[in-house]
């Protein structure tokens, strides 16, 4: 099993970590608010303990459970800290009407977080088309970007105890993709589908 630290205390850090507990894997919360960080590790049960924010986290995998303008400067913040570890982004930086990308260039929160990241250190895009409350129902695909072969087959090993199905698809510079495809579920939430409880998947259809 993994080992995973959680920097975030909102409802996609419970999620994951509440899958996380229940596929046997090491939890770890850190925020901000040490009172929340408290309070969320409390709530998971399973051993799950609490960093000091801004310290060396415990997991091998670092899972930034905040919102996208967050990412990069907590990146930044922890520097050396993270050295070696594998850090997942799950963000998705929409616009204010949630019809495009914050950003205009061809880049994506993770490929910026990576620029900012200690040597040794690599990121993962991942989970950003799945919404909270799909977690947990069902076993949803979670779409991985990444540079570092071993540090996706880490991730993929980790959605896997989840339940979930990991699906790479390829380097990091897919990551803005990645964040185009978590907008494409928003639009389908508000007409296609009509409602939130779905998320995108690979139908594979062999001979």
């Amino acid at each position: 099993m993994s080992s995973i630290t959680l920097i975030g205390t909102g409802n996609m850090a419970r999620a994951i970590g509440t899958l996380a507990i229940a596929g046997g894997n090491t939890v770890e919360v850190m925020g901000r608010d040490q009172s929340k960080a408290d309070d969320l590790a409390k709530a998971l049960g399973g051993g799950a303990t609490t960093g000091t924010w801004g310290a060396v986290p415990a997991g091998d995998i670092v899972i930034t459970a905040l919102l996208a303008d967050g990412v990069v400067p907590v990146v930044a913040e922890y520097a050396d800290a993270l050295a070696g570890k594998v850090i997942v982004d799950i963000s998705n930086p929409f616009n204010a009407t949630f019809d495009g990308l914050a950003h205009s260039e061809e880049t994506s929160v993770a490929q910026e977080a990576a620029k900012v990241a200690p040597a040794g250190a690599s990121v993962v895009k991942a989970f950003n088309t799945i919404f909270r409350n799909v977690l947990g129902n069902g076993r949803p695909n979670v779409f991985m970007a990444g540079d570092d072969e071993q540090a996706k087959a880490d991730v993929a090993a980790f959605v896997e105890s989840l339940g979930l199905r990991p699906r790479d698809v390829g380097g990091l510079r897919m990551a803005h993709w990645l964040e185009g495809m978590g907008l494409v579920t928003v639009g389908l939430a508000g007409n296609g589908v009509g409602h939130w409880d779905f998320a995108l998947g690979v139908d594979e259809f062999k001979d």
